[in-house]
């Protein structure tokens, strides 16, 4: 009779360990996938940022150079691609408006842009450019400017600026200090995940 219950106690321990291991399989599936669902979540914090392409115009002029203002006036265009706080654009524009002083005063730069503090509507950028002014003795152009911008609507952006560019050339250089406005379109499709990331990143508090 022993024997019996022996045999019979070995074949119910044998039958619920499969079920055991198939229990424990569950379970450790659930915490992998829960775990990658983590993960996952935490790294798609990055594509929420809004990007999209911009057009900007610049109505620059120097605050330390003598002359009128044709001689002051430095208009310039932009364009290029905001990926969230950071810009990548090419400039191009004139150190003048002088008339026919545009074969030496015509240039074009690699400008990029970082929005350093926002706040709501309002944002403060820093910029870095770099480039070459044709057929000048002081071609190489290199500039630094800092901005207050304050966002219209989520197209529509205007700015006021001021910053410095500096002109290099094998025998001489000279500096100028600017201040200007500045006007940005921001092409972003009606009803699109991109405008509404960029319209709620203006209407935030955070």
């Amino acid at each position: 009779m022993k024997i019996i219950f022996t045999v019979l106690a070995i074949l119910v321990s044998l039958s619920a360990f499969p079920q055991t291991n198939q229990a424990l399989g569950a379970g450790g599936r659930l915490l992998a996938a829960h775990k990658d669902t983590t993960i996952e979540s935490d790294t798609s914090k990055e594509n929420k940022e809004p990007r999209y392409f911009y057009l900007s115009l610049n109505t620059n002029a120097f605050v330390n150079t003598h002359g009128g203002f044709a001689k002051r006036f430095s208009p310039s265009a932009e364009f290029g691609r905001t990926y969230g706080i950071f810009d990548i654009g090419i400039a191009t524009g004139m150190l003048n408006a002088l008339p026919g002083a545009s074969d030496t005063a015509h240039y074009i730069e690699l400008r990029p842009t970082i929005n350093v503090f926002s706040k709501g509507r309002f944002a403060e950028s820093l910029c870095l450019g770099a480039g070459g002014v044709f057929g000048a003795k002081q071609a190489l152009m290199t500039e630094i400017c800092n901005g207050i911008n304050f966002n219209i609507s989520p197209n529509v952006a205007i700015a006021m600026l001021q910053g410095y560019i500096f002109l290099d050339g094998t025998n001489s250089s000279r500096s100028a200090q600017y201040f200007g406005i500045n006007f940005t379109y921001n092409f972003l499709k009606p009803h699109s995940v991109n405008k509404q990331r960029k319209k709620a990143a203006i209407v935030s508090d955070n």
